[in-house]
């Protein structure tokens, strides 16, 4: 009985496996890879415990004395080999081939640099009106930093790719994004902040010193080095988050031993997350209204959007260093890193969804 038991269990555990086989064989190759995604979508990004664990150390073991100074040089250092690595990297060519369209450039640019401070001042006004007093006059500088810096280029384009828009579109777009925010920025914040927060010449020259002549000279030597660097992605992923780490490191430090916590209360932090979620849903939103109504194709509106909406914590985090010194830096990056975590898990399910699309529909675009 026990031995016949036995075998009646072993049949029905393998009709059980056959069964399952057989669905998923009828379910086609589209579920699996929605599985797969599936799986894969609830992977936590590495460089967001690197950062979380980042901010400990610092709330914890916060840098000051006479480890300052070294922990700026290296910073220093490490801005200075990330825009030299970025600036070798980059393709002329592509840059070209990309900037032939530029209708969509135009909307990507104007949505990056004119349709996000808007957006800032605009929700800067009304809830000083509905709430006074809900956020400090450094959490808005910080607000608005973050409305004037350029987009992001590896998020842009890996969404983009992902939702099965137009890629070469978002390579062009986030990196001329990247080189004019370069120029741009620095006048926005000057602009944003008016008189009080204007950017002085020595913020300036820092900016062309530390973050534009290294990727002038990234470019220049971009024939001879450029295929060595493609090769060696990892000395770019090294020096991109190595350089935003030791920048967010020294920067908390300073806020911290300046008395952050006395400043920024729970309730102001959850402030500026709603803040976040509320300036990015208009953008999204915006950006999608605006490429409706230019009558780009779907591939073109997807790029428009996810290259529209994003904001550069790699460029952001190194320029707050110029542009802001002391414990203030330390506040005024806090919304550019909450936004970052917000654009990344928003963005990822839109892109999903977009993938999710019909073929047809893709490739058709819109009349």
């Amino acid at each position: 009985m026990v031995g016949a038991g036995a075998l009646i269990v072993r049949a029905w555990r393998k009709r059980h496996r056959l069964a399952i086989a057989a669905r998923s064989a009828l379910s086609g190759p589209a579920s699996a890879r929605r599985a797969v995604e599936a799986r894969s979508s609830v992977k936590i990004d590495p460089f967001i415990l690197a950062l979380l664990a980042t901010l400990c150390v610092a709330v914890v073991v916060p840098c000051h004395g006479a480890a300052v100074p070294a922990f700026n040089a290296l910073a220093t250092v490490l801005i200075a080999m990330m825009f030299f690595l970025q600036g070798a990297k980059l393709s002329r060519a592509a840059v070209v081939e990309g900037l032939r369209h530029w209708r969509l450039q135009g909307l990507i640019l104007l949505s990056t640099f004119a349709l996000f401070p808007l957006v800032g001042l605009a929700m800067r006004a009304g809830l000083r009106i509905a709430v006074p007093g809900a956020l400090s006059e450094e959490s808005w500088t910080g607000l608005l930093f973050l409305c004037a810096l350029p987009s992001t280029v590896q998020s842009s384009i890996a969404f983009t790719s992902i939702a099965r828009g137009n890629v070469a579109a978002a390579v062009c777009a986030a990196t001329a994004s990247n080189i004019l925010g370069l120029f741009i920025t620095p006048l926005l914040v000057g602009l944003l902040l008016g008189r009080h927060g204007a950017v002085s010449a020595d913020a300036v020259v820092g900016i062309v010193l530390q973050l534009l002549v290294p990727f002038i000279a990234g470019q220049i030597l971009q024939p001879w080095i450029g295929g060595w660097v493609a090769r060696h992605k990892k000395l770019i992923t090294f020096s991109d988050r190595g350089s935003i780490l030791v920048v967010v490191y020294t920067a908390f430090s300073a806020a911290i031993t300046g008395g952050l916590w006395h400043i920024l209360s729970p309730a102001a932090l959850l402030w500026i997350v709603g803040v976040d979620l509320s300036l990015l849903a208009l953008v999204l939103l915006l950006t999608w209204g605006l490429a409706r109504a230019g009558g780009f194709s779907r591939e073109d509106e997807i790029a428009i959007q996810f290259c529209g909406s994003k904001k550069s914590l790699a460029t952001g985090v190194p320029m707050a260093k110029v542009l802001f010194a002391g414990s203030t830096a330390g506040l005024i990056v806090i919304p550019l890193m909450i936004f970052h975590q917000v654009q990344l898990l928003a963005c990822a399910a839109l892109a999903r969804r977009y993938a999710a699309r019909p073929a047809d529909i893709a490739s058709a675009g819109r009349a």
